[in-house]
Formats: C-alpha cells, sequence, structure tokens
C-alpha cells in the first residue's frame, strides 16, 4: 500500500504566510519615517528611535502572551486580538505630536506585532505540518516576513511622496485588519504526544528553566534581535548620510534610485530580498544538519559580513553587497531556532516556549535602536553601536555550541 506524503503547501501555511507579510512589511517601513518625524518636530534622533525601542520591546513582552493566549482560547482569538490593537496604535499615532505620546503609543504596535507576528502564527503553522515537513513550512513563514520587508519600506517611501506620515500610517492600520478576512484557514488540529497533552504549561514552563540549553538559545537569541532592529530602524537614514554620492550616469540612476535616500530605503528591500533565498535554505538544511550549529554558523557569518562592511569606505556598491550578505542571514535564524524549540520541548506549548525565547530576541531589539538614537546623538554616527553589535554576534555563535539538541522527553524519561 503506497503511504500518501503530507503536502508542504497548505490553507493554514498560505494564510499564516499572508498575515506575517503584510504585519511585516508595516513593522519594517519604520526606519523610513525617522527623519520625516524628527524634521517636521524638529526631534533629536533618539526620541523617535526611542519610540521603535520601546515598540520592539513591548512586542517581545507581548509575544509569550499572545503565544499563551492562543495556547489557551485559540490561535484565530489572539489574531483577532493583536490585528486590533496594532491597527488602534497605529491610527493613535498618527495624531501624537509629542516624543512621549509616540513612545506611550508603540506599546500598543508592539502589543499587535506580537498577535500577528512570528510567534503566533509560528506555533500555528508548526503544528499544522508534518514532522517531515515542518522544518520549511517554518521557512517558508518566515520568508514571508522577509517579502514584507521587500516591499514594507519602499511602499513607505513611495506613500510619503504624495501624502503625509500620518496618513501612511492610517493606511497601513486597514491594512492590518484587512488580514482578518484570511481568519477563516487558520485552522488546525492540535498535534502533540499524549505526555505533552498530559503535561500543564507550568510544568513545560518549569522544565524548559531548569534545562541549561533553554538559557542558551535564549541567550543567544539576543544578538539577533540587536543586529536586526538597529539595521531595521537606522540603517536608512545611515545610508542616506554616511554613503557616498550615487553616479548620476551609473546603473542605480537608471533604475530609478538617484538619491542615497532613495538606497537606504531599498537596502532594507534587499535584505529582505536576499533573505527569502537565505531562509528557505536554512530551513531546508534544518532538515538534515544540527540546528544549533547552523545557527552558529549563521552568526558567525554576520559577525564576519557587519565587521567589514564597517571597516571599509560606505559608497553605493558596498552598501548594495552588505544589504544581499547581510540579508541572506537575515532572519534564516528564525526557523531554525524556533524549530529547535519545538524539538527539544515539544509542539503542545511551543508558542509559549518560542515567546519566552523571543522575548531575548527583543531585549536586544531594544538596545539596538535605542543605542543607535543616543549615540548617534553623542557621537553623531553609528560606529560604536555597530561594533556592539559585532561583538554580541560573536557572543551567539559561541553560546550557541553547547546546547543538547536532544529532545527533553527523551532525556528525562
Amino acid at each position: 500500500m503506497t503511504k500518501t506524503r503530507a503536502p508542504l503547501i497548505t490553507p493554514v501555511l498560505v494564510a499564516g504566510c499572508l498575515i506575517i507579510l503584510i504585519s511585516f512589511a508595516i513593522r519594517a517601513s519604520f526606519g523610513v519615517f525617522q527623519i520625516p518625524i524628527a524634521t517636521e518636530f524638529n526631534w533629536p534622533r533618539a526620541e523617535f528611535s526611542l519610540a521603535i525601542a520601546i515598540q520592539n520591546l513591548a512586542w517581545g513582552i507581548g509575544q509569550p502572551i499572545f503565544g499563551a493566549i492562543a495556547e489557551k482560547i485559540g490561535d484565530r482569538k489572539a489574531i483577532i486580538m493583536g490585528a486590533i490593537v496594532y491597527a488602534v496604535g497605529l491610527v493613535a499615532s498618527s495624531a501624537a505630536v509629542t516624543p512621549e505620546a509616540h513612545q506611550m503609543l508603540e506599546v500598543l504596535v508592539g502589543f499587535g506585532i506580537a498577535g500577528t507576528g512570528f510567534g503566533v502564527i509560528l506555533a500555528v503553522v508548526g503544528r499544522a505540518a508534518s514532522d517531515e515537513n515542518r522544518s520549511m513550512a517554518l521557512a517558508i513563514a518566515t520568508a514571508a516576513g522577509s517579502a514584507g520587508q521587500v516591499f514594507g519600506a519602499p511602499l513607505a517611501e513611495y506613500l510619503l511622496s504624495f501624502m503625509t506620515w500620518q496618513n501612511v500610517f492610517v493606511v497601513f492600520a486597514a491594512a492590518i485588519l484587512a488580514t482578518l478576512a484570511l481568519l477563516p484557514l487558520m485552522k488546525t488540529e492540535t498535534i502533540a504526544s499524549k505526555s505533552e497533552l498530559e503535561e500543564s504549561m507550568g510544568q513545560i514552563l518549569i522544565k524548559a528553566f531548569k534545562d541549561p540549553s533553554y538559557t542558551l538559545i535564549f541567550l543567544g537569541f539576543f544578538s539577533c534581535g540587536y543586529q536586526l532592529a538597529f539595521i531595521t530602524a537606522h540603517f536608512p537614514a545611515f545610508v542616506t548620510e554616511m554613503c557616498g554620492a550615487i553616479d548620476p550616469s551609473g546603473t542605480l540612476a537608471a533604475v530609478g534610485v538617484s538619491t542615497t535616500s532613495a538606497l537606504g530605503a531599498i537596502s532594507i528591500s534587499l535584505i529582505g530580498l536576499a533573505n527569502i533565498a537565505g531562509t528557505l535554505f536554512a530551513g531546508y538544511l534544518g532538515k538534515t544538519y544540527s540546528k544549533k550549529y547552523l545557527l552558529a554558523a549563521i552568526y558567525a557569518g554576520r559577525t564576519i559580513v557587519a565587521g567589514l562592511f564597517i571597516l571599509m569606505p560606505i559608497t553605493p556598491t558596498s552598501v548594495i553587497l552588505f544589504s544581499i550578505a547581510m540579508g541572506s542571514l537575515w532572519l534564516a535564524t528564525v526557523p531554525l531556532t524556533s524549530g529547535l524549540v519545538a524539538h527539544i520541548y515539544g509542539l503542545r506549548y511551543m508558542g509559549t516556549l518560542y515567546g519566552i525565547v523571543f522575548f531575548s530576541h527583543q531585549l536586544g531589539s531594544f538596545l539596538g535602536v535605542w543605542l543607535g538614537g543616543r549615540m548617534y546623538d553623542a557621537f553623531g554616527d553609528y560606529t560604536l553601536v555597530w561594533w556592539i553589535g559585532v561583538g554580541v554576534g560573536a557572543f551567539s555563535a559561541i553560546v550557541h555550541l553547547p546546547v543538547k539538541e536532544q529532545p527533553l522527553s527523551a532525556r528525562t524519561a
């Protein structure tokens, strides 16, 4: 009798990809608003940087909360709550005129990203996928976030060419609410072993917290957040101000990229585009090879790429090469980290366990964005905060090596 293979592409995966794509397109665009908002209100760079940093921290705090909500009352209810909070935060931010108001309202935006982003969606996708397809399904959903990044920043830059940043925020709020039409497809059964079903959330959390490997995964994810959030929030401004002039007779100008401001927005898009391939390749490798060693290699690669870039003159060519190289390593950590958590600790409470690990990621995000703004205002450039990112990347490469990849149930049986 021929065994039917479970399909990789399912309605749950398609719907999850679209929700993440739109959620991350909006999130990835915030760096584009750095200069317009600071210019309109004559704020120091640190003010809006702190708002984005708070958004990232709120996202991290909200991630395990929304993961637990999804596991207690249902995935779709958690996503509805997330989308509504996201939209309210964006609309309210469009009316904010003080730094404190923006910073406070970014808490809502951050919680909205938590409810419509990786933590909840990847848990649903992971449960819906077969063991054989899980690594690739998680990679495809993660790559959808990169696809959002491909057009999020350029779309924001385009919309700003004929409407105010306030109206762009309102448009984005409508877009995130539109994703709720996909929820009927986000239906999956709970796939877990008998022992997992018998364990309470508290029991599995205690086991995870006592396991040194969980702590190492938690610590290792910090640098991912630091590097990604710093680049997303500050790289468009960094390129605008630090990059050499674009040759008016060159290839970039010929395709419509004639200013360093446009190149800054396009660089975020290039990072996202390269990461689609990088994330899918990481998911493919994760089916066969050790996830912890793949993670160590990715963090080592990021460290080398970032170090070389800052040591070289900042030119349009180096910006493009850096964007492609860093992009290939960008979110490749996410399917491997979430897959590692699922492999070691099971699927039943994957959303909550991954959400807690993701909090470390967002602590790094907060620090990367906030330090970027503070050090720019203090020193007039991003050099020091960039080198800190190189250092924490090397730390993450090392800290993954001692992780025990064997399932916890097998170790404690």
